[in-house]
């Protein structure tokens, strides 16, 4: 039996029996179609929204419940990925790019944007990354010109999660001639020059549309700015420590369903007259992965609380998006090993949880970042110790 979690309080659990029964009987048939068409359909973020399960953070002003309890978002990624597919990225609007609404709009922006994003019918996205530029966000050349009334807007970015489905997007662009002035821009899919390019075949998440964009001369409104306009990567660090606790979540619980869906396969797959769960190198590193679970989970659950209380700290995140990523890695490994060449096969689900995650190791900072993160803040940064 996993390890039990003391920091769910009963309306946590309440809400995740809501939550199980609704994704069960509404959501879990239509992953097939999910898969095969390559993202989510729109309308099942507008029942998401209808329900009150996106941007539950948001106040009641915008159409939210006003929410601020990371444990509630937990939940839901937990049941999502467990009754759906990881691929739903109803994660990366709710708690990826909408804190930074949260945190950096203004009133007016926020009853602009806001109340969209809660019912589902606006699809947020978050456009940092470039090409060549991966981690290095402080190097991006995407630029926004100041025009007084406006900003002209040009460059191109590329990996965009929702970037088919999207309708606003949160674009990191510089503004100044010195690394790492960046400013944040609100920019939707309707501002003339703004278009999409290739819808990216990758070799997981088919159900996470991913996408190349551009902006070839968009005028974005001053009103469209978010904060300063030079204070952009200050602002992405500040919730970085979030993102990569939502997707420790992610992987966690990708693992745990991985771990479950194995270890019923090698209580009734047989071999040798007996199921191969029996067989000691079985047992061995079921236990271990058992293990090494329950660790992570305690720790992680610490962490959604230190960020309840907006006191975790970004070694901690990093600590706890390294050590999920990957543990879930480890884990979909071992089970697709254990469903020997039933695994390779697309029609068992350990097929494609493989496949799904190996990208979280290198999403919202790769390994080698997070282990930098850590070192230096045990005082090991190069600079430290010249």
């Amino acid at each position: 039996m996993p390890f039990p979690r003391t920091h769910f309080e009963p309306e946590h659990e309440i809400f995740r029996d809501q939550v199980r029964r609704w994704l069960r009987d509404n959501l879990a048939e239509k992953v097939g179609k999910w898969r095969e068409q390559g993202h989510v359909d729109r309308d099942d973020f507008r029942a998401f929204g209808d329900r009150g399960w996106l941007c539950l953070w948001a106040d009641e002003e915008y159409g939210g419940p006003g929410i601020r309890d990371i444990r509630y978002d937990q939940v839901l990624q937990e049941e999502t990925i467990r009754w759906t597919d990881i691929g739903f990225f109803h994660n990366a609007h709710s708690m990826l790019v909408g804190p930074y609404l949260d945190r950096f709009a203004n009133a007016e922006q926020k009853s602009r944007f806001l109340p969209g994003a809660v019912s589902g019918d606006v699809i947020m996205a978050i456009a940092m990354t470039e090409p060549g530029t991966g981690s290095d966000l402080a190097a991006i050349r995407t630029r926004a010109e100041d025009k007084g009334d406006h900003y002209l807007l040009n460059g191109s970015k590329t990996f965009i999660s929702n970037g088919i489905i999207g309708d606003l997007f949160v674009v990191a662009a510089r503004t100044g001639e010195k690394r790492g002035q960046i400013g944040l821009f609100v920019v939707t899919a309707d501002m003339e020059g703004f278009s999409r390019g290739r819808h990216l075949k990758k070799m997981g998440l088919p159900v996470q549309d991913t996408a190349e964009i551009r902006f070839d001369d968009v005028r974005v409104p001053r009103e469209n700015l978010l904060g300063d306009p030079v204070q952009g990567f200050a602002y992405m660090a500040e919730c970085l420590a979030v993102e990569r606790t939502m997707s420790a979540i992610s992987s966690l619980a990708h693992a745990q369903a991985a771990f479950d869906i194995t270890l019923d396969f090698v209580k009734e797959r047989r071999a040798f007259d007996r199921p191969i769960g029996a067989f000691q190198n079985t047992r061995f590193v079921m236990a271990d992965l058992r293990a090494r679970l329950d660790a992570a989970q305690a720790y992680l659950d610490q962490c959604v609380v230190l960020a309840n209380d907006d006191r975790l700290t970004s070694e901690d995140a990093a600590a706890a998006k390294l050590i999920c990523s990957e543990l879930q890695g480890d884990v979909v490994d071992a089970g697709l090993q254990f469903h020997g060449g039933a695994g390779y096969m697309d029609e068992y689900e350990i097929s494609h949880m493989f496949r799904d995650a190996r990208i979280a190791r290198i999403y919202a900072g790769t390994s080698e970042i997070m282990k930098e993160i850590i070192g230096r803040g045990l005082g090991l940064g190069e600079r430290a110790l010249r």
